[in-house]
């Protein structure tokens, strides 16, 4: 047995909002279209989505994840460290943790809640 999930994720006080839902396959357009109907306490609204699929063999009691996606940010601004310092001089924790973690970008996104979040390889910015 196979399913496929997409989790979306949302500014969140301590840690993100996630709201988890199945789908038929990892389709980036149908997922963009879902997360449209998706509202997080305080009014947040979904700032990326994680495609998953978990799988059961017969004999297995529960199911597990098999593969995971990237992240899909819906929309938002990618900048680099050196940007950050320019246009946010003032977020000297983020300039902190970026140097500190080696974080080259960032994405800024405003949907709702402002969330910045790294920018991983595997990470797609949609322009929604």
């Amino acid at each position: 047995m196979k399913t496929h999930f997409v989790t979306f994720l949302s500014p969140g006080t301590f840690v993100h909002e996630e709201t988890i839902k199945p789908i038929e396959a990892w389709d980036t357009d149908k997922a963009v279209k879902m997360s449209k109907s998706i509202t997080e306490r305080y009014g947040a609204k979904p700032f990326a989505f994680v495609f998953t699929t978990r799988e059961r063999g017969d004999k297995d009691l529960d199911s597990k994840t098999t593969r995971t996606s990237g992240r899909y940010f819906l929309g938002g601004k990618v900048l680099t460290l050196a940007e950050v310092e320019k246009q946010m001089p003032k977020e000297t924790i983020l300039i902190s943790n970026m140097r500190c973690n080696g974080i080259k970008k960032v994405v800024v996104n405003d949907n709702s809640w402002r969330s910045v979040q790294p920018l991983e390889s595997d990470d797609v910015v949609l322009d929604v």
